[in-house]
Parts: structure tokens; C-alpha cells; sequence
């Protein structure tokens, strides 16, 4: 059983957030906590110049918002979290420094581009320092 597990979140993804949440609270030891992570990809400069900055907050309170339903429908003690970056690298900062000890993600079939430049749930297996269990 684990006592901080971090459940990573696509909101693009729809009814596959919810599995991982599901799995993550078979896995949750007693007195452990969930926390739900969304992570916004990064702007490219670019086009930050020539959006409004109210529009990326925005983006950030939105996301914000539908984790929180996310948690309230499925675990509503669970923390939710939303950032700015990219996502594979984001997943593994936040569970470094958080001492996250087991990442449960949800993760699509491998398709073509995947093999030639992997996905994110690829790269936080390689890379993560906990255990990761990934969903399909």
C-alpha cells in the first residue's frame, strides 16, 4: 500500500481519468492521500506574446475547476493541482518533490508516432524514482 500517490490528469481524456482514480484508492494505504495533477502544456512564446494574459489564467481556473469535479465525483479527499509546463517532465518534478511513492496514470495504445518519440506515460516510466502503474 502507498501513502502518497499521484494520479496525473489528462481532462481531455474524458471517462479515462476516472479508472486511474479507482485503482489509485485500491492502492491507498490507510491515512495516505491522493492528489489528482493536471499539467497545461506550455505556450510557446510566440504565442503568449499575443495572447491576453487573462486568457491563460483562465485556462489555469478552468482546469482547476473541472479537477475539482473530477475529485468530487470520484475522491473527494483527494488534492487537485493544475500547472504550466510540459507535461512528461512535470509529472516527474511534482513526484520528487513531493515524495510521491507510486504514480497511477492512464495511458492509450501505442501508435506509431509513440515509437518514434514516446509518450508521456512512457517517459515518467523510465524516468520516475517511485513505482508507476499504468492503465489502458
Amino acid at each position: 500500500m502507498y501513502k502518497n500517490i499521484l494520479v496525473p490528469v489528462a481532462l481531455d481524456h474524458g471517462s479515462k481519468s476516472k479508472t486511474p482514480i479507482e485503482i489509485a484508492k485500491c492502492l491507498l494505504a490507510d491515512g495516505g492521500k491522493i492528489t489528482l495533477l493536471n499539467i497545461i502544456n506550455k505556450i510557446p512564446g510566440y504565442v503568449e506574446l499575443e495572447l491576453p494574459k487573462e486568457t491563460q489564467l483562465n485556462w489555469i481556473k478552468e482546469s482547476q475547476t473541472e479537477l475539482e469535479g473530477l475529485a468530487r465525483d470520484n475522491y473527494p479527499k483527494a488534492q487537485c493541482k493544475v500547472f504550466e509546463g510540459h507535461p512528461n517532465q512535470g509529472i516527474l518534478d511534482y513526484a520528487n518533490e513531493m515524495e510521491i511513492d507510486c504514480i497511477v496514470m492512464a495511458s492509450h495504445k501505442p501508435g506509431l508516432q509513440d515509437y518514434l518519440i514516446g509518450s508521456t506515460a512512457a517517459r515518467v516510466v523510465r524516468h520516475a524514482k517511485c513505482a508507476v502503474h499504468i492503465v489502458r
